[in-house]
């Protein structure tokens, strides 16, 4: 049995997709939530869900190799960042190299980057009059949105899209896709 941990700083949509996916698995299951920001709607599926949630302390996750050193011994087989701000540092990108992804709602390089994140990407993407976007997944390095790609999945941006219609198509494409290639990537 594969151990994940996800990490998320939100309301969790995405981790919820992933915890149901391997609820009657016995391949995986998510035995570990991560999450850096107090109150976030992802403590409250940890919580429903039954599964360990920890509250990321700043101080330690940047400069010692606590987090490192926890799951590890949780025996994490896979970090999956699900709506996750802030960069991973380095000490955990290499104690976990081709281990930890992310999923980013627009087609990297474009739209990826320090601050470009949920209606941010959005809206720059219908700014710059696109005529499409989509999601990337991939592996996460020491830069933002820098590591190789693993998948792209792309939806027509049509004149009329606003940045929350255009997040709700991107949000689709991520609860298909997301669990799917955390089985693949785990198989």
């Amino acid at each position: 049995m594969k151990n994940i941990a996800i990490f998320a700083s939100g309301a969790g949509s995405n981790a919820q997709k992933i915890i149901d996916h391997f609820k009657h698995s016995d391949m995986a299951r998510v035995t570990l939530i991560l999450c850096n920001k107090p109150g976030a709607g992802v403590l409250q599926i940890a919580e429903k869900e039954g599964i360990q949630a920890i509250l990321i302390e700043k101080e330690p996750f940047f400069h010692t190799d606590h987090y490192v050193k926890l799951l590890q011994q949780e025996q994490i087989d896979l970090i999956v960042l699900a709506g996750f701000l802030w960069k991973v540092p380095a000490n955990l990108v290499q104690a976990f190299a081709n281990r930890i992804i992310n999923i980013h709602p627009a087609l990297l390089p474009k739209y990826g980057g320090k601050g470009m994140y949920g209606h941010f990407v959005h809206e720059a993407v219908i700014s710059a009059g696109e005529k499409e976007s989509g999601i990337t997944i991939h592996y996460v390095n020491e830069k933002y949105d820098d590591g190789a790609t693993i998948l792209q999945e792309r939806c027509v941006v049509l004149p009329e899209d606003t940045a929350a219609s255009l997040a709700q198509k991107i949000q689709l494409l991520e609860h298909t896709w997301y669990p799917l290639i955390v089985e693949r990537l785990l198989s």
